[in-house]
């Protein structure tokens, strides 16, 4: 190989590992981190490399299902009163947590699809044109005539933590299973899919599953929302919620060690394989063989928390994509990726690339489960 041009050795190099460093490719290759991006960049300009560096032609995608919409935040100048008008300040982009989820995964090197449904309006060919410049496929989408793309509304306090959110998902209810077994769906390394798909379609993809062996990860999105998930998980992956969504389901509170526990246990009776139950600045809980196990969260600054859940769905996800089955090191994986972007303002972390998490390891024990609940 030695003989090669630098740019062909460097292609073997990500051909033998699609997931090596820039910094790695330079130690090997004795060049500058500057040089191999150049040589990157030329190989995708060839089309030998697609979307973000190190993504080989040909390899099956992450797909993901689900809401695709505008995100507007709302911030208040001063301390929230009720009941009243308070001066705040807005800020609009692109959201929804398929897609939020599919905008990590791209930045993160992966090759990603989205199918998704969007209005036949201006904001329905913005959120597509910003999908595909992220290098997302958005061949699976669906444009409904006459309809508003989706929208979710937060108003924030002056921390930034979320008060309330609107979230007008109704659109995603034309996702049945019959339109999705109509539209073009790469034939998927994991599926991803998110809790706005009718009923009916999250069961359908449980079926498939069931059928062919595929991984399906589920993500929750709200408590409302829970009733769509289906009795029957058999041929679910991995069930992603946060307490209160666990709660809903389970049809009771989950205020202690043994209630989260015994909620886990049922969804895995049901036929799940692994539950992860995110407790925002509690860290997360994860499902382990027959016990279940504890991991703090990371230390973050928090400016926003708009869009942390999905980049820690998204970690977790392109944990499972590598083939790495070892759940404690895709929740670390999650908890880091969730804290910078709880450290940004924007839904998806702008810094966030194909680097950002080959570092994180599991050195450190998880904490002892029955810690969780003590004061």
């Amino acid at each position: 190989m030695n003989d090669l041009p630098k740019k062909d050795q460097l292609y073997e190099l990500i051909r033998a590992n699609p997931f090596i460093s820039q910094q790695e490719l330079a130690d090997q290759l004795r060049l500058s981190r500057s040089a191999v991006a150049g040589h990157i960049a030329s190989l995708i300009r060839d089309r030998r490399l697609l979307g973000r560096a190190y993504v080989l032609p040909g390899a099956r995608p992450i797909a993901c299902i689900g809401a695709a919409n505008i995100d507007r935040k709302l911030r208040p100048e001063a301390p929230l009163v009720m009941g009243t008008s308070n001066p705040a300040r807005q800020h609009e982009s692109f959201g929804g947590v398929a897609r939020n989820i599919a905008e990590n995964l791209a930045r993160l090197g992966a090759p990603v699809s989205l199918t998704t449904a969007i209005g036949d309006d201006a904001s329905g060919r913005a959120l597509l044109a910003d999908a595909e410049a992220a290098g997302i496929d958005t061949g699976g989408a669906v444009k409904v005539a006459s309809a508003c793309s989706g929208t979710y509304t937060a108003v924030l306090d002056a921390a930034g933590e979320m008060v309330v959110a609107l979230a007008d998902m109704a659109l995603y209810d034309v996702l049945t299973p019959a339109l999705m077994a109509s539209r073009r769906r790469a034939a998927a390394a994991l599926t991803v899919a998110d809790l706005n798909l009718p009923a009916d379609t999250v069961a359908a993809l449980l079926a498939e599953a069931r059928v062919d062996g595929a991984t399906l990860v589920l993500v929750a999105v709200s408590q409302p929302k829970m009733a769509r998930l289906p009795q029957d998980l058999h041929g679910l992956r991995l069930l992603i919620l946060n307490e209160g969504e666990l709660a809903a389901r389970a049809g009771a509170p989950v205020d202690s060690e043994g209630a989260l526990a015994a909620a886990c246990a049922a969804l895995q009776a049901q036929g799940a394989r692994d539950v992860i139950v995110t407790r925002g600045g509690g860290g997360v809980c994860f499902t382990s063989g027959g016990s279940v196990r504890h991991l703090a969260a990371a230390p973050a600054h928090i400016v926003d928390v708009t869009g942390a859940g999905d980049a820690f769905a998204a970690a977790v996800c392109w944990s499972l994509f590598q083939g790495d089955d070892d759940l404690e090191l895709a929740c670390r994986r999650g908890l880091k990726l969730s804290a910078m972007t709880l450290a940004c303002d924007q839904t998806v972390c702008p810094t966030l690339d194909a680097d950002s998490l080959l570092d994180v390891g599991a050195a450190d024990a998880p904490q002892p489960f029955n810690a969780l609940y003590q004061e």
